[in-house]
């Protein structure tokens, strides 16, 4: 069962990344905790595209869930095509969301994920308003 996208989901950033020999598990395909390294590094070099770098003495994004559904084992060699969304932003939070396919085969959806950002002041360690060019980008 694949995960329904929101309507308005909003593709703002893809990526390849190599599946590399030591993500895979005994049963020869990649290890599901693999697929969360693989959302966390098209997140964090999105985040780095559009200048979003978090200050711990100021503010900045903090994931405060993530999933992910297994649909097609992914095995090496090849690479991954990783095409993250964004949807729903709230005052303090937005949705991402990734499909992961091989890059040979890029039709064929073997995942998707996803996480709900929060921004965050990082030294009250309390929820702040999505600043206004975030909500800019995630809108």
């Amino acid at each position: 069962m694949k995960i329904e996208l929101p309507e308005k989901k909003k593709l703002v950033f893809e990526m390849r990344i190599p599946i590399r020999w030591g993500d895979m598990d005994a049963m020869g395909h990649l290890n599901n905790g693999s697929y969360f390294r693989y959302l966390e590094i098209i997140r964090i070099d999105w985040m780095s595209a559009i200048g979003c770098k978090p200050d711990p003495l100021g503010e900045g994004p903090v994931i405060v869930n993530a999933f992910c559904n297994f649909y097609r084992q992914l095995e090496y060699p090849g690479d991954v095509l990783a095409r993250m969304y964004v949807s729903d932003p709230g005052r303090t939070t937005f949705e991402s969301w990734v499909t992961m396919a091989r890059a040979d085969a890029p039709e064929v959806i073997c995942a998707e994920g996803g996480a709900t950002t929060i921004w965050v002041d990082f030294p009250a360690q309390k929820a702040k308003a999505l600043p206004d060019w975030v909500r800019q980008i995630v809108s």
